[in-house]
């Protein structure tokens, strides 16, 4: 049983506190100090109502998404080929034949991460029509393959926000789904460490057995910074890894404080093996990530998670400094650079020539996945420079709405959420969405497999969660009911 406290909207009711049941509700009600009549709402949880749990494919696919080496490829598709995107594609394909054949209605589940996926798409469309009609000049068979590399992912974005966002009915089928992600987080964490502590990678071994697939390169599993190697785990780099392991902090928390499955111990050890991570990644783009994932969700935790993070933030920080000899002064040589670090002074060149080539086709760019730099120094390390680059003004402003909507609109929907659990999880995903758009002016996010496929998957869990606060809304408001924050601003402005 879960439980709420909510304020009547009649006023003029004046019974005896009683109990009856409305709809499987059962409802408290007696007279409260502020003139309102106060009520408790005791609910079942929805889950105990309907035991269905997202597919196995979801599941696997976030598994996948860590667990793979995204430069394993089966060769014919080429860097499209890893684990997480051919299962991504395929939830896309299930998708798509389960509406043609009529066996769900997409149409009903409407949130805002469709507007931002729908922005991406028209522009992937407008820019991809203008390469192949040579309105964005002469292309080459490279920057076409490129082109449609593009297209593929968009298609496996498609596949996990609009299945994520329409199987996630309850925080229970969420809390399914964080399962099988951590379980993948943990395997690249540990992964991590071990490269880490003895400067060698288990993953090459590991991909010896994967038969069928062969090694497509583009990852840097170790970068000297400092007196300390750097390490990426399963993710193509050190950057890489630190942001996309703050980004599934938050929800690491949430699955702590609320998952009733397992033993609490080991749930925290996955906590601070992501922590871990992030550390040893001796990242600025990862620390800038961290700090926005923690600032956001923190306040969304219940009273007692708030307290206790007042205590362990400080006591993990202080614990990694003394465990890692070395790392205090390396991050902070880390942040405290000044333009001339090789690798600021780089992206400050980088702009004038940015400039150049976006004058030459402001519209539509070169064609989406078009820019393949032969000079390292050339790489633009800014998925917004990056995005204007290859597709205009049009895709600079997809870009931008797709890493910055989603996020700001569940955290709207955390501050409407009334059942605690509901609300954590909110919050926990608007933080780790809102990672995205800061880490986004860092790195060029979307060219980084893990990334680019773990940020669909948040913006559906974000959107899965829109609905499911709208639906709580609408439930108390079908029985006359306001939350005592909504009536605490009402009576605020009745006294104006």
């Amino acid at each position: 049983m879960t439980y709420h406290e909510f304020v009547c909207i009649d006023e003029n009711r004046r019974d005896d506190e009683q109990t009856w049941t409305m709809g499987g509700i059962v409802i408290v009600a007696g007279k409260a100090a502020d003139g309102f009549d106060s009520a408790r709402i005791f609910t079942p949880r929805p889950s105990q109502a309907n035991g269905e749990e997202p597919p196995w494919l979801l599941r696997f696919t976030a598994f996948a998404i860590f667990a793979f080496p995204a430069n394993m490829v089966l060769k014919p598709l080429g860097a499209a080929g890893h684990v997480a995107m051919l299962l991504s594609l395929l939830l896309f394909v299930f998708w798509g034949v389960s509406l043609l054949l009529g066996l769900h209605k997409s149409a009903l589940f409407r949130h805002p991460g469709r507007i931002a996926l729908g922005m991406m798409l028209l522009a992937t469309c407008i820019t991809y029509v203008m390469l192949f009609s040579d309105f964005s000049g002469t292309s080459t068979i490279a920057g076409r393959a490129s082109a449609d590399r593009w297209v593929l992912l968009m298609a496996g974005s498609a596949g996990l926000i609009l299945v994520t966002a329409e199987v996630v009915k309850t925080t229970d089928h969420a809390m399914v789904l964080v399962r099988a992600l951590l379980r993948g987080a943990f395997f690249c964490c540990l992964l991590a460490a071990v490269q880490f502590v003895t400067r060698t990678n288990p993953m090459e071994t590991i991909q010896e057995f994967m038969i069928g697939f062969t090694d497509n390169g583009g990852n840097t599993t170790f970068q000297l910074r400092g007196g300390l190697m750097r390490v990426a785990g399963t993710t193509f780099t050190p950057i890489e890894l630190g942001v996309v392991a703050s980004m599934v902090l938050p929800i690491s928390v949430w699955r702590c404080m609320f998952d009733r499955v397992g033993r609490k111990w080991m749930h925290w050890c996955i906590t601070g093996s992501l922590v871990f991570a992030i550390a040893a990644t001796i990242s600025r783009s990862g620390m800038i990530s961290a700090t926005v994932a923690v600032l956001v969700s923190v306040f969304f935790l219940p009273k007692i998670g708030r307290q206790w993070a007042l205590l362990v933030i400080p006591a993990a920080v202080t614990g990694l400094f003394v465990a890692v000899p070395g790392l205090m002064a390396t991050l902070l040589g880390a942040t405290t650079v000044s333009s001339d670090d090789p690798s600021i002074s780089t992206r400050l060149n980088n702009y004038p020539r940015v400039e150049a080539m976006f004058l030459e086709r402001p519209i539509g760019g070169t064609g989406p996945g078009t820019y393949m730099p032969e000079n390292a120094l050339e790489l633009l390390d800014n998925q917004y420079l990056h995005t204007a680059v290859e597709m205009g003004t049009i895709g600079a402003i997809a870009v931008f709405v797709y890493l910055t909507f989603p996020g700001l609109t569940t955290l709207q929907a955390a501050r409407h959420a009334a059942d605690p659990s509901l609300r954590c999880l909110a919050g926990a995903v608007a933080g780790a969405a809102l990672v995205a758009a800061p880490a986004s002016a860092t790195f060029d996010s979307l060219s980084f497999p893990v990334f680019a496929l773990l940020y669909p998957l948040i913006v559906g869990l974000g959107g899965a969660v829109w609905i499911m606060v709208k639906s709580e809304s609408a439930q108390f408001q079908g029985l006359g009911m306001l939350t005592v924050d909504q009536a605490s601003n009402r009576s605020i402005r009745s006294k104006e």
